[in-house]
């Protein structure tokens, strides 16, 4: 029988085998820690343009209701109503456009208001925020929060904008 000698050659292709499976397993571990990244990056720009349309409404619900129209104060009675005040003989627009929850991407939950319609409006979403300190005077009541529905976007009827 014949021997067969293994050369060097050889023996360093299993050397080598070694080193491609380190590196695929570097960088698998690299990857998942740029999508971590991505991710908190992603829900902090929702986070952001959560804060950013939920003061839009919340702002557009006053103007609304400051608006005098012989009756008293009123408050909208849908989201559409701030793009186009129904109680106006001539177009009044309060927002641009019924914007959608940005954290879920659905239709905000409203807050209803003392005599029919809503005072605000919250998100669905029971995911913890990230942002947990540092709000404007206006939102400081969302320090601490658990989760994104408990951030409330309203004009109380007192005319102050706490936060309950």
């Amino acid at each position: 029988m014949a021997r067969h000698t293994i050369t060097g050659k050889h023996r360093q292709g299993g050397f080598a085998y070694g080193w491609v499976l380190m590196l695929v397993l570097v960088m698998g571990v690299y990857l998942a820690e740029v999508g971590e990244v991505w991710q908190t990056r992603i829900q902090r720009d929702k986070e952001a343009e959560l804060m950013r349309v939920g003061n839009e409404i919340r702002l557009a619900i006053k103007a609304y209701s400051e608006q005098n129209t012989g009756s008293g104060p009123q408050y909208p009675r849908e989201l559409a109503d701030l793009v186009k005040d129904p109680r106006m003989p001539v177009t009044k627009r309060y927002l641009r456009r019924a914007y959608k929850d940005p954290i879920t991407g659905e239709d905000w939950q409203l807050i209803p208001a003392p005599g029919g319609g809503f005072m605000g409006v919250y998100s669905k979403s029971m995911m913890r925020p990230l942002k947990q300190d540092g709000f404007p005077n206006d939102y400081a009541s969302f320090k601490d929060k658990q989760s994104y529905n408990e951030w409330r976007f309203a004009w109380w009827p007192q005319g102050n904008s706490g936060r309950r």
